[in-house]
């Protein structure tokens, strides 16, 4: 059903109405000349700066997908050449490994060319040149940016390898660092440490320190009954159990099979 129109409004109502209308109308558009005229001012004192984050912000990270993508074929390429220096090296052609080992050596990271490094040393010592080899390992020892760890192992591999040349004063300084309880190459600095020791006369501290690498389990059985042997004949008293100590020296406890102890064997 339609309204009836509303005759009783007067003129003077029509005329008010009218107004307040135009009035809206007018608030209207000068609220959206305002809010042009603050956009035109935001554009002009932050347009140009908020365009030139935008592109840098994309360039970023076009910059950023383009390196990881750089880094993954680095890294595919990288085990593509340790791959086949290994096959080399299984092979017996270790002059052919050494120089498929290249590019990793010449590589920017230091992760790549100590592994590399690492591995053509020891191509080196195998081929008993000393010098080369522990040259080798002391780039990667006095490399910085190499990990921690195997900046140590490099240490430990050059004393190694020129042992027989080194002044025992030497030895002692660059392994006394590393021959402490703890330490993930305790064992293998800490006997060659002793043994500078010996060299130098010391047997009391070569003593103690073959008598601390026997009694750390961290250190291999092997290496603990050598240590706790060289500490007995330094006059060190290294067993705290003789069970096991006899278990490692491969000497069967009396009364154990073939023992005095023994049974009989059955007829």
């Amino acid at each position: 059903m339609a309204l009836r129109p509303d005759r009783n409004k007067t003129d003077a109502d029509k005329r008010a109405q009218a107004q307040a209308a135009q009035g809206d109308a007018l608030m209207r558009e000068v609220d959206d000349a305002v809010r042009q005229d603050q956009y035109a001012n935001f554009g002009k004192r932050y347009g140009i700066p908020l365009i030139a984050a935008i592109v840098i912000g994309l360039v970023a990270f076009g910059g950023y997908l383009f390196w990881q993508h750089r880094q993954s074929v680095d890294r595919e390429h990288n085990s593509e050449q340790m791959t086949l220096a290994l096959d080399q090296l299984q092979a017996g052609n270790l002059d052919t490994a050494a120089k498929n080992l290249d590019p990793l050596v010449t590589e920017e990271g230091a992760g790549p060319a100590s592994v590399g490094r690492m591995l053509q040393a020891g191509i080196a010592a195998e081929q008993n040149d000393p010098a080369k080899a522990a040259k080798l390992f002391d780039q990667i020892a006095d490399n910085a940016d190499a990990p921690q760890a195997m900046r140590d192992l490099a240490t430990i591999r050059s004393v190694a390898v020129q042992f027989d040349t080194l002044q025992p004063g030497t030895v002692i300084a660059r392994l006394k660092p590393l021959a402490v309880p703890g330490n993930a190459f305790f064992g293998s600095a800490g006997e060659m440490l002793a043994m500078a020791y010996l060299q130098q006369g010391n047997r009391a501290e070569a003593g103690k320190l073959f008598a601390r690498i026997s009694k750390d389990k961290e250190v291999p059985d092997s290496l603990r009954s050598r240590s706790r042997q060289m500490a007995g004949v330094l006059g060190v008293d290294a067993i705290e159990d003789v069970d096991e100590a006899i278990a490692q020296s491969g000497v069967m406890a009396p009364g154990g099979p073939g023992g005095p102890g023994a049974a009989a064997p059955q007829q």
